[in-house]
Parts: structure tokens; C-alpha cells; sequence
């Protein structure tokens, strides 16, 4: 797993990626974050909406952060793995939101463990590293960010662990699923809200 391989691309992708993925992307409209009253955390009542492929699945269970972080200074994320989701706590815990997610594909690629964010990038640029080239050189050698086929979508939070974030994908098939090289993925629309309740410094578990 390196620091940019966050999803697996082919340079025919790349060639002809931008139409199919723009046009994946007009027709799967994401499912809508969560926005959760803290009062409620408890409740286990919501139900996905049953859009999709059966097989891109998020189990959309709500969590308390008390659970899994001892405050929630500066805010706190959990990436829940095994359901596929991303929980966002805020610091004084007015603001709760659950988005589906991408994950990795086996637990070879998988890190589980705390860190935190330590960069905030706006249309990050992708570059595979010399070991990914060697292994499929027919990937690109670079794609600029903010273009429609960039694997890191249109925001990327970067972890204190080298070659993990979060981040957005422009490829909407892939949430709900063991799709990525490590990362956890988030539809665009999600990405970008996130990105702005996030800070460096806000705390990142892993699950």
C-alpha cells in the first residue's frame, strides 16, 4: 500500500474514464448524510434507502462517541470498516453525521488504530509511487487535481499514517464497497462537508 494508491486504475480508465464516470455520476446520486440530533445517537431506527447495486451496502448505524474516544477535542471521526461508514463528531458534539463509505479491499491493505488528521488538501493531485508503476505500468504517472477521473475525488484529509486519508472519489460505484488500496472513500458531496467540519488536529480511529 503506498501513500497515492487509494484506488486500483488502468490507463484505459484514464483514456476513456471521465465520460462513463461523469455519467455514473449523474445517475447514482449519493445517499444523504445523516444529520443526527445527539439526542438521538442511540436510535438504530434509520434504514438505508434502498438504492444501488445490493452489494454496495453501508450499514447506517448510529454511534455514541463516548464509546470509542475518551473527549472530542477538535472533533472526532470514525471509520467503521466493517460497516462501511464514516462517523463525524464536532467538539462541543452539536454536529453528528454518518456517511457511507468505501473501504479497503482485504485486511492486507487495511490499518486499524487512532491517528489524526495532519493535512487538509483541496483537489488533491494523485501520483502513484515507483513501486505501484512497476507492479501495473499502465497507470498514469500523475493525474492533476480537480480532474473528473482523479482517484482522490475533490477533497482529501490526510492521516498521521503515511499512504492513509480520506478522501472523495468521482467513481460513486465504489461506495459501500471494499474498493480502495487503504483509503476510505466518500461521495464528493460528503468529502467536501466534512472537509469543512474537520481541522488538523482532529482525532481518527480506525475500526
Amino acid at each position: 500500500m503506498s501513500v497515492q494508491g487509494c484506488n486500483r486504475i488502468t490507463r484505459r480508465r484514464f483514456v476513456t474514464g471521465s465520460a462513463t464516470l461523469l455519467g455514473a455520476s449523474a445517475l447514482a446520486a449519493p445517499a444523504l448524510a445523516q444529520v443526527i440530533d445527539p439526542s438521538m445517537a442511540n436510535s438504530t431506527e434509520f434504514v438505508a434507502p434502498a438504492t444501488g447495486p445490493t452489494n454496495n451496502i453501508s450499514a447506517f448505524v448510529t454511534r455514541e462517541w463516548q464509546d470509542y474516544f475518551e473527549n472530542t477535542r477538535n472533533g472526532a471521526i470514525l471509520a467503521d470498516l466493517e460497516s462501511r461508514a464514516v462517523h463525524y463528531w464536532s467538539e462541543d458534539q452539536s454536529v453528528y453525521r454518518l456517511y457511507p463509505s468505501s473501504v479497503p479491499l482485504n485486511e492486507e491493505l487495511t490499518k486499524r488504530g487512532r491517528t489524526e488528521v495532519i493535512k487538509k488538501v483541496e483537489n488533491p493531485v494523485w501520483i502513484p509511487t515507483k513501486d505501484e508503476l512497476t507492479r501495473h505500468p499502465d497507470w498514469p504517472t500523475r493525474v492533476d487535481g480537480g480532474a473528473a477521473d482523479n482517484p482522490l475525488g475533490v477533497r482529501a484529509l490526510y492521516l498521521g499514517w503515511p499512504a492513509y486519508r480520506i478522501h472523495g472519489t468521482h467513481d460513486t460505484r465504489k461506495i459501500g464497497r471494499r474498493s480502495s488500496n487503504g483509503c476510505v472513500g466518500l461521495y464528493n458531496e460528503h468529502i467536501l462537508e466534512l472537509y469543512g467540519f474537520a481541522k488538523v488536529g482532529t482525532q481518527v480511529l480506525f475500526l
